[in-house]
């Protein structure tokens, strides 16, 4: 039984069924499309692609499919509804990907590696628009969805490192996961970026990477770096609650931290009390960029200007982000994960300094290695800064992925097997 919704049109009409013309006004039976559920959960896919889960309300996927709110949620009861769908629904994409055909059993391991490699990428460029969401957005889903989510991906993990662990029977546990999430991570990097490159050309460029990953030597784990002292004067209470800020952007995601929290969290007696130093929560995210931003691009030129070759300059810089992502983990993150709740007026100049970090890398990557062409080597500089923050998201302070790994694992990432 078909569901029908009426509308006023103001031009003549012809009836599929019977071919016959009508006057008009009158009232048109449209007929509901029997995929309208699917239909739905794309466009709601593709908004928060664009916008994050919070920058998306029910109206906004309504007026996009152009029919009332209260059609809307016949078929999903929520935004969250719809959120969450999409985020298992890439699970199980991913899941699938990693999962061998019955007729692979007559393979060999680097036939099985290969072909499992290029159903993630494949799977990755066909949902490109929302693969971010799963990096950065899984936070805003309820605990229990979380961690089934987590699930999810772990068992993708655990299937490709089974066939890591073919092609190289001896490494560790702890060698099989590092590269297995280094993979995942170059591949879903070009979820966080709008560089453009052919399919034809982006496929194998992803797949050498992940082969390079895979094949790489890996250093003995160097023992964790002590913190540094802390300072035993009293900060200015700008770098306070600069601090406190970050700190739960990080954990609990932009949106959902008030002003009254990171008072509270600075020891200030009321909320009001911060904007005696910012003028508002995006103030403080805008100082945030602002600091992480400064922080890559002024190494840039005191780095070459000291290097003897391209090389030389951008091995050092790949040194120095990492040790600064160590440093600065939630920093780092919130960067990555929150540009799209900064002011449109801050937003202008961080995306200028961006561009220009990348190109800087991009240019020496390109002298370092004269096959890639710019656009090729722009999507390895971005795969190699996520790949930084996805193993410190992964593993941490366990001793997986230290420093040393990390950096080898960079290196690697943009100079290839060479």
């Amino acid at each position: 039984m078909s569901v029908t919704d009426h509308t006023e049109r103001t031009a003549d009409t012809s009836s599929p069924e019977t071919g016959t013309r009508t006057a008009t006004p009158e009232k048109v039976v449209r007929r509901r499309p029997k995929n309208r559920r699917a239909q739905i959960a794309a466009e709601a896919a593709s908004a928060f692609g664009a916008h994050g889960y919070h920058g998306v309300s029910m109206e906004d996927i309504a007026g996009r499919l152009g029919i009332s709110s209260a059609a809307l949620y016949r078929h999903y009861r929520s935004k969250y509804a719809l959120f969450r769908e999409e985020l298992f629904r890439l699970a199980e994409v991913t899941v699938a990907a990693v999962t061998l055909p019955e007729d692979a059993a007559d393979w060999s391991p680097q036939e099985r590696f290969d072909h499992v490699i290029d159903a993630v990428i494949a799977k990755t460029i066909g949902n490109r628009s929302t693969t971010a969401l799963v990096r950065w957005e899984r936070r805003y889903l309820d605990e229990d969805d979380r961690q089934a989510l987590d699930d999810k991906f772990t068992e993708a993990v655990r299937l490709l490192g089974g066939l890591v662990r073919e092609l190289h029977p001896g490494l560790t546990r702890d060698d099989v996961a590092v590269r297995s999430v280094a993979v995942f991570s170059v591949v879903s990097s070009i979820g966080d970026h709008h560089a453009t490159l052919p399919t034809r050309l982006l496929t194998p460029l992803l797949a050498s990477t992940c082969r390079a990953l895979i094949d790489v030597d890996l250093p003995a784990p160097e023992p964790a770096r002590p913190p540094a002292e802390p300072d035993t004067g009293s900060p200015f209470m700008h770098e306070v609650l600069l601090s406190k800020s970050v700190e739960l952007f990080h954990e609990r995601g932009y949106q959902n931290v008030s002003v009254e929290d990171i008072a509270t969290a600075a020891d200030l007696a009321t909320a009001s009390a911060v904007y005696r130093y910012y003028r508002s929560k995006s103030d403080l995210l805008a100082a945030a960029f602002r600091r992480a931003a400064d922080i890559v691009s002024g190494a840039i030129g005191p780095t070459v200007a000291a290097s003897a070759t391209p090389a030389e300059a951008l091995s050092s810089l790949i040194d120095m982000y990492v040790q600064g992502s160590f440093a600065e983990r939630a920093l780092t993150y919130v960067y990555y994960a929150e540009f799209g709740n900064v002011a449109p007026e801050d937003r202008v100049t961080l995306q200028h300094i961006q561009q220009l970090v990348i190109a800087e890398w991009t240019k020496l990557l390109v002298q370092v290695r004269p096959e890639l062409t710019d656009a090729e080597a722009r999507i390895l500089v971005h795969a190699g800064f996520a790949l930084v923050v996805d193993l410190g998201r992964a593993f941490g302070d366990a001793g997986v992925a230290p420093q040393n790994r990390v950096i080898t694992l960079h290196r690697t990432t943009l100079f290839g097997h060479a």
